[in-house]
């Protein structure tokens, strides 16, 4: 989906539309005053104080009505500029305007406004020239939100909207957000049962049902699996800290805006920690390591919890807490290219397992003007950044680099995946660290009998477990393949009274070869539950009747497809466990 925002002519045109909107609003609602209506990367919006009135979604085509009628009109665009002076004067019945301008430097900003027709508003544009332009749009959904984001202010009414230069392109558009939002992993996880949320748990505090747990736990055993094959081991370490643990690691400074805040318990302060690499430096530190033991590779799906604003909560793809499928190598400065490469390779292997394919690779750097984000040693830096080029130009990945995207004390490798649909997300990173050893003052005894310290790199291949399903749900529909699939077999008996017997018998079958079934006994007709096995996006939906019962087989209908395949109850139990078995994406 293209980003509006980022698009030279799109932003334009739809931070001139925002106007349009406006000036329609204003058109219908004489009282109402507006503070900003900024371009956005799925279109635009505006803050507007409408008084005692109140917007709905019905009320939106009435404002349509009227935009398109005043584009119909086409009065041309007009830019002025305005001294502090004079645009206090010009919006002295405004106090939204009044806001604005009273913070306004006049030696560093000029201040402008646009008139079209009996409609004029500060801004900074551009703007395109005449109203005329701006004839395919559509508005989107009106919300709340607060005067300046701030809780404690007057709720104002925002209306969201888009507009494209022809009406193919809206029209795409709208198709487009039609598909996200049949995307959207929160409508999918409503509607199968996957996971809820709960004001009274608390906002961003997901919880997982059933079927969710299931999806978390295959994922779960799937990464260790392969994990404990490379030689992997996994730990379990408490979801909070001491204070002093990140003063020594360094996220007392560098991350603390994005923490909890700290709570005292017998003399003791601590926080919930928002990230596991101080645990794992201090399980390295519990004991006396040779070179002969490194690497040691440190691996667990550890609980997190991070402060993020209200705001941007999303379902499980941003909360305020999640499970990072994270692990800690410890190595030499020899091991480094083989142990990075081992890490890529298993992200290359887990991808192509799952059916990931649009994805590319970018390195994060620091930004050596910032001297604040960073760890402050331009030698460690220069060196850890040298080697990941090396290591990655070696293996032959392609890839491009990002000044300051860097976590504070080291580069990375992060992968960015292109979901069906909206902005690429960040799935799997492994970063190169030679700054938390060092303040841990972590050591090794190499061959010649001196101290030294280890490297670490601190990789995730999932990510965090919970944007990985998010983003999963979202690529498949919700249509898992039927190893992950919280019911792999739904049974379904033509008539309950002659044929339940038979379910029940290949009901047992299935869960003595492990294999996640219902039986759905319910006294519905036979289409209507058939139907729901369809909308719950179970792989196979097995209808049993006489002909299966004599014969003793199985008829199966595969989730999105009509025809009905008849197999030997071995045969059936023989393809699904070929399927999970083999991890396959196709049924």
């Amino acid at each position: 989906m293209i980003n509006i925002k980022e698009n030279e002519e799109l932003n334009v045109l739809n931070h001139s539309c925002a106007h349009l909107m406006a000036q329609a609003v204003k058109h219908l609602y004489p009282e109402a005053k507006f503070w900003v209506g900024p371009v956005v990367e799925e279109g635009f919006y505006y803050d507007i104080d409408l008084g005692d009135n109140s917007l709905t979604e019905e009320d939106l085509p009435k404002i349509e009505k009227e935009m398109k009628k005043l584009a119909k009109d086409g009065k041309r665009i007009v830019r002025q500029e305005l001294s502090k002076e004079e645009a206090l004067e010009k919006f002295k019945d405004d106090p939204y305007k009044i806001d604005l301008i009273s913070r306004m430097d006049e030696l560093d900003t000029v201040i402008s406004c646009y008139t079209q027709g009996d409609f004029t508003d500060l801004c900074r544009g551009p703007h395109v020239e005449t109203v005329k332009l701006l004839k395919h749009f559509k508005l989107l959904k009106v919300s709340g939100a607060y005067w300046k984001g701030d809780a404690n202010n007057k709720m104002l009414q925002r209306i969201y909207g888009v507009c494209f230069p022809t009406e193919e392109e809206l029209t795409a558009h709208l198709q487009e957000l039609e598909e996200a939002k049949e995307r959207d992993h929160r409508k999918i996880g409503k509607d199968l049962a996957i996971f809820m949320t709960s004001d009274l748990v608390g906002k961003g505090l997901p919880m997982y049902l059933p079927n969710g747990y299931i999806i978390w736990e295959e994922l779960e055993n799937y990464i260790k699996g392969k994990e404990k094959k490379l030689g992997y081991k996994h730990v379990l370490t408490p979801p909070l800290g001491n204070v002093e643990l990140y003063k020594t690691s360094g996220h007392w400074d560098h991350y603390k805006e994005n923490m909890f805040p700290k709570m005292e318990v017998d003399g003791e302060e601590f926080v919930l920690r928002p990230m596991n690499c101080p645990h794992h430096m201090m399980i390295y530190a519990n004991d006396i390591h040779s070179y002969r033991d490194l690497p040691i590779r440190i691996g667990e799906i550890a609980r997190d919890c991070r402060y993020e604003a209200s705001g941007a909560l999303k379902g499980i793809e941003r909360g305020r807490t999640f499970c990072q499928n994270d692990a800690h190598l410890f190595v030499t400065q020899d091991q480094i290219k083989d142990e990075f490469k081992s890490v890529v390779n298993l992200i290359l292997e887990a991808y192509k397992e799952l059916g990931i394919k649009d994805y590319h690779f970018e390195l994060s750097l620091r930004d050596p003007l910032d001297k604040v984000k960073y760890y402050p040693d331009d030698e460690m830096w220069n060196n850890a950044e040298d080697k990941l080029r090396e290591v990655l130009n070696e293996i032959g990945i392609p890839y491009k680099e990002m000044i300051g995207e860097a976590a504070f004390y080291g580069p990375k490798l992060d992968v960015q995946v292109k979901p069906a649909v909206g902005n690429e997300v960040t799935i799997s990173t492994c970063q190169l660290d030679f700054c938390l050893p060092m303040r841990f003052n972590l050591t090794y005894v190499d061959k010649d009998g001196s101290k030294k310290t280890p490297v670490v790199l601190h990789r995730a291949v999932f990510g965090s477990i919970d944007r990985f399903i998010a983003y999963y749900l979202e690529e498949t529909k919700g249509a898992l393949p039927c190893w992950l699939s919280p019911v792999q077999v739904n049974i379904i008996p033509v008539n309950n009274e002659y044929h339940l017997d038979y379910c029940d018998e290949f009901y047992k079958l299935c869960k003595d070869n492990n294999i996640r079934v219902e039986l759905d006994s319910r006294d519905e007709k036979l289409g209507y539950k058939m139907r729901e096995s369809q909308m719950r996006k179970i792989p196979y939906t097995l209808i049993l009747g006489d002909n299966e019962k004599n014969n003793n087989e199985v008829s199966y209908r595969i989730y999105g497809s009509k025809d009905t395949t008849t197999l030997s109850k071995d045969e059936f139990i023989a393809l699904i466990n070929d399927k999970i078995n083999n991890k396959s994406l196709d049924l």
